[in-house]
């Protein structure tokens, strides 16, 4: 799947824009012997002084590392926002689950929300200190209202599906769609209307909560949806006469769907080091999760957020899951850039960015982040 992803991103942009070392006690011991054979009577000093440099650091160091494992990280507590998916989680459960925040002297709480747009709205009230968001709420870290300092993974969970009578995104018109506004969900389907020379004037557009659109497709209140995984794939399983019209990937050659871990401007500003920190768990969770470990980090999302396994392992294909190495080295050599770069232009082409001059990818990616917690 990454190899397709990478050529298709490829496209997307032409398309947008033409430890320490360990130190090893018995070499040094073996030269001085060996310089002091010919001498008996000098060997035995040596071989005496030996132990007592050896043994100086030796007991020096352990303290000295103690204090390092203890002393470089002062603890602190997270809340975490994020949404019931594999795609919001797989990494920070697995960072959770295998320690690798305890390492860094990161505790979290974990607390779940419909959508990105819910999840900034109560990062600024303050109850919330990092958050997990999709494509759509992207917009809102363009216009200035939350800053990105961790590229989670490039998603393919977002469909437009159509009921009964309904095959292609022409047969829309006119029909009563639900979406979620503001998310990934108002952005493929507003994507997909342009795609055929439509726009949501063309339709009856109908904005509900994600939870909701399950409900009123599978009753017959709508005639069709925008929607993300485990919805759109819990919509396709139960109604045998839906129809996938398009997802993330109908639109490829023009655009990328990101998924990134975001904070207001001002945590940023101020807990920067805290960021490097919850990174640098996170990186590590991914390299861990994204190397074919998709049963046991199917099995830390059932259980946080109360589904069945098989639901949830059948959302692992719902992304290209990137490590945080790739991450990293990608947000070095400005690969991760670019994903940003083509991503807000496609917000721009949309109409979707309200500030005047539109921002550089940098002042609202924090790529240094990215780059030093991979360090």
């Amino acid at each position: 799947m990454k190899k397709v992803l990478s050529l298709l991103l490829t496209l997307a942009m032409v398309a947008t824009f033409v430890g320490c070392g360990n130190t090893q006690e018995p070499a040094p011991a073996a030269a001085p012997t060996e310089e002091a054979a010919p001498a008996a009577e000098e060997a035995a000093p040596a071989e005496e002084a030996a132990p007592a440099e050896e043994e100086a650091p030796a007991e020096e160091a352990a303290p000295a590392e103690e204090a390092a494992a203890t002393e470089s990280y002062d603890p602190v507590t997270l809340n975490i926002a994020y949404m019931p998916n594999y795609g919001s989680l797989w990494s920070v459960l697995t960072a959770k689950e295998k320690g690798f925040f305890e390492e860094v002297g990161i505790t979290v709480e974990m607390v779940e929300f419909a959508d990105g747009p819910t999840i900034i709205a109560a990062m600024e009230s303050g109850s919330i200190d990092i958050g997990y968001i999709g494509q759509g709420a992207h917009k809102l870290c363009i216009n200035g209202r939350a800053s990105i300092f961790a590229l989670s993974h490039i998603s393919n969970g977002d469909a437009l599906i159509g009921g009964p009578g309904i095959a292609k995104v022409e047969d829309l018109a006119g029909k009563k769609v639900a979406y979620s506004s503001g998310s990934s969900s108002e952005t493929i389907l507003v994507d997909s209307l342009n795609s055929v020379g439509m726009s949501m004037d063309d339709i009856e557009a109908v904005d509900m909560d994600a939870s909701a659109i399950v409900t009123a497709m599978l009753s017959g209140g709508v005639d069709a949806c925008a929607t993300w995984s485990p919805n759109s794939l819990k919509i396709l399983e139960e109604m045998s006469d839906a129809t996938k019209l398009t997802d993330n990937m109908s639109f490829s050659d023009k655009t990328v769907s990101l998924a990134s871990w975001i904070v207001m401007p001002s945590y940023a500003a101020e807990n920067r080091d805290i960021l490097v920190r919850f990174t640098k768990a996170l990186f590590k969770a991914m390299d861990y999760a994204a190397d074919d470990h998709y049963d046991e980090v199917s099995e830390y999302v059932a259980t946080q957020v109360a589904q069945d396994y098989d639901s949830v392992y059948a959302q692992r294909g719902d992304a290209d899951w990137l490590t945080g190495k790739e991450v990293s080295e990608g947000a070095a050599n400005g690969e991760v850039e670019k994903y940003y770069e083509i991503q807000k232009q496609g917000f721009v082409d949309a109409g979707a960015v309200e500030v005047d001059p539109v921002p550089a990818v940098a002042d609202y990616v924090m790529l240094d982040v990215m780059v030093e917690a991979g360090q």
